[in-house]
């Protein structure tokens, strides 16, 4: 009963992760935004974690992943993306990781892994028009900086999956507070350099709610929701728990529609499917017989 509960309280945080991105960046910036995100996600929990079993290298790479990963999120979503199409082409990052590691790693790729591949290529080209045509509230520039951060994040997995090979013995939580610490100077570096002048101060007058969804991004929906993740993963078989975050783009999207008041067009329903539907032929994959 307590796993169920985790892998449901997994899918709502991370489900609801891009309506709170959303939330924040009313008096955050992207910059900003990342580097309070990282500060509560890393503060003061270095100080009781210990240091993973890495060298720190793998640890700077990470972080330097994650801070990619999150800086073209958060400037998506400010520059043309809703949350509720965010949800669902962050899940790219899974497609993305398996070419990657394909091509860095020498994993090979079943022929359904090519069809899921070839499906959500299609969902992709939905939303490209749909961007094109200035539906829904959605740029081309937002589009591909979404996909952007969809890469980084599968970067950040090659680099974690490479970690895992070299020196297996390393803890997972530890690696996730430790890498947070990095992206926190360049994103307050980046601030201070692209940030117009007259917003650099405007976290100094930021609503409380908006304080609230970067405790939320930093301490739940980072560390709180990888250690139950984590904790599932070390109970029971991968090809067991990965199908359960197919969840995440469903609440992302129920959740950006409700709260957000977001329209969603027929080009994105369609893309939205395509996406999913490819989501569940590559879960299959994975699975095996």
């Amino acid at each position: 009963m307590a796993d169920v509960g985790a892998v449901l309280g997994v899918i709502l945080i991370w489900g609801l992760n891009f309506v709170t991105m959303k939330y924040a960046l009313r008096d955050f910036t992207p910059f900003q935004l990342g580097a309070a995100r990282y500060v509560f996600a890393s503060l003061p929990l270095v100080f009781f974690i210990p240091r993973p079993r890495l060298p720190v290298g793998w640890i700077v790479a990470g972080g330097l992943a994650q801070l990619g990963q999150f800086a073209f999120l958060f400037l998506a979503l400010r520059d043309g993306m809703t949350a509720a199409m965010a949800s669902v082409l962050m899940q790219m990052q899974l497609f993305f990781t398996t070419l990657l590691g394909v091509a860095m790693l020498g994993e090979s790729l079943a022929k359904a892994g090519v069809y899921a591949l070839l499906l959500a290529a299609i969902g992709l080209v939905c939303f490209a028009i749909s961007a094109v045509q200035g539906g829904g509230a959605i740029t081309l520039a937002g589009l591909l900086l979404n996909l952007a951060a969809a890469g980084m994040w599968a970067v950040s997995n090659i680099v974690a999956r490479r970690a895992q090979r070299l020196h297996p013995d390393f803890d997972a939580l530890q690696y996730v507070v430790w890498i947070s610490l990095v992206p926190i100077v360049p994103f307050i570096v980046l601030a201070w350099a692209l940030d117009p002048p007259e917003v650099r101060w405007n976290w100094l007058g930021a609503r409380d709610s908006s304080w609230a969804s970067v405790v939320f991004l930093g301490l739940i929906a980072t560390v709180a929701a990888y250690a139950m993740w984590t904790h599932l993963l070390k109970r029971h078989p991968a090809s067991r728990v990965a199908p359960f975050s197919l969840g995440v783009p469903v609440v992302g999207l129920v959740a950006a529609i409700v709260l957000l008041g977001e329209a969603v067009t027929a080009l994105q329903w369609l893309g939205s499917g395509l996406v999913v539907g490819a989501l569940v032929v590559f879960m299959g994959w994975r699975r095996g017989p």
